[in-house]
């Protein structure tokens, strides 16, 4: 019995130190993920002001939709449309303000304010807007499924 006793501590030491090490390569995993949000959010923003099609059709998803800030909901082929034809224009986009990013599991969920110049299906879009992405990780990497811009008002 004696004997048993070292091998049982040795044991739950070991068993702690590995259920500690899965929390800290969870928590890491989570960074990680963040940080490639964060550089996908970038390229977004880059891609859009080059009106990049090519890019843009990887960074959204198939199924991929906008509510712009008059509350319409256009599909992504509906956006790609709206850039090709020039309806959609953007001088630049300025999303560094207040940019959080949360992660679970395979999805993220991006809040940030954002200022824009340029127009949108054709329409005169300035100002500042409350914006909100959701990312979602999949072979490819990280696709945008669905984001939103809500005008802010003037102060």
């Amino acid at each position: 019995m004696k004997r048993i006793i070292p091998y049982i501590v040795i044991n739950i030491a070991l068993a702690s130190f590995t259920f500690g090490q899965s929390k800290i390569q969870k928590e890491s995993a989570a960074g990680s993920n963040e940080q490639e949000v964060r550089q996908a959010i970038e390229k977004y923003r880059a891609a859009l002001l080059r009106r990049d099609i090519p890019v843009l059709e990887q960074i959204w998803a198939d199924d991929y939709f906008f509510v712009n800030a008059a509350g319409e909901m256009l599909t992504k082929a509906q956006r790609l449309a709206n850039l090709k034809s020039g309806a959609t224009t953007l001088e630049s986009i300025n999303e560094e303000e207040e940019l959080k990013v949360r992660i679970h599991q395979n999805t993220a969920v991006a809040t940030s304010r954002v200022t824009i110049k340029g127009q949108y299906s054709g329409q005169q879009t300035s100002g500042q807007y409350r914006s909100i992405h959701i990312w979602i990780k999949g072979p490819t990497g990280w696709q945008l499924v669905a984001n939103q811009l809500t005008a802010l008002a003037a102060k």
